[in-house]
């Protein structure tokens, strides 16, 4: 429990044999469940994942690999089921400080936000630890999503460390999120075009020499998908006709 709120945290893995047992161990103790959701890694990902021993772990695993936003809304999906109050997201891959954990769920789990997305460009370590084209790249994307969605303050779309409540878990659920590379621009706009609080705050950047798994191509994707956030809200906001 943290301030009252039962918490989950859920950790989307794909392909994560080598670091998700130190990940799930990382997971502060007031956190209720640890709901990892193996996309069907052709590794030993689950096996490693139970191998932490781990007494709050819940292991979902796909049949077939849906993508990073299909794998949060399992997750999502299942915290539900478990009763948790708040859902945060942490990576499988360990690139998440879990000390900065309660500043992420806090705001929620006071009532205070409905989502909570960490910010690596607040953070006065990012002009050390995150490399400049993913900096530049950020930025780009985040100034995309900040006039797309209508969240003038919006600082990094593209962080996955983030925190939701039980209303906007529902929304999500209800509503559906892009399942792969996206996601995060699809979520905030359906939860602003909703009507739920988004906050940020400043969380460490925390890089290990691995390799993005970003694509020249998945940019396009990424455009879609902020064009469609864009389309959606000047469709939201037109008068509907008497």
């Amino acid at each position: 429990m943290f301030s009252g709120a039962r918490i989950a945290v859920v950790i989307p893995a794909f392909r994560e044999e080598d670091r998700i047992a130190d990940t799930v161990r990382s997971v502060p103790s007031f956190v209720d469940h640890v709901v990892v959701v193996d996309d069907a890694s052709d590794d030993a990902t689950s096996a490693a994942a139970r191998a932490a021993g781990d007494g709050r772990l819940v292991l979902v695993r796909h049949p077939e690999n849906r993508g990073v936003g299909a794998a949060i809304l399992t997750g999502y999906r299942e915290a539900r089921a478990l009763g948790a109050d708040v859902a945060a997201v942490m990576a499988g891959d360990g690139q998440m400080d879990p000390l900065d954990l309660p500043a992420v769920v806090g705001p929620v789990a006071r009532g205070e936000a409905d989502y909570v997305k960490g910010d690596r460009l607040r953070h006065p370590s990012v002009w050390t630890d995150m490399p400049l084209h993913r900096l530049l790249g950020t930025s780009a994307l985040a100034w995309m999503t900040r006039h797309a969605a209508g969240l003038p303050s919006l600082s990094d779309s593209q962080c996955g460390y983030t925190a939701i409540g039980a209303a906007a878990m529902d929304c999500l659920l209800r509503e559906g999120m892009w399942a792969r590379y996206g996601y995060p621009n699809d979520l905030l706009g359906t939860l602003v075009r909703h009507g739920h609080r988004v906050h940020e705050v400043a969380v460490k950047p925390v890089y290990r020499g691995e390799a993005s798994g970003l694509r020249p191509w998945h940019i396009f994707t990424i455009g879609y998908v902020v064009g469609r956030v864009a389309y959606r809200n000047i469709m939201r906001a037109r008068p509907r006709d008497a």
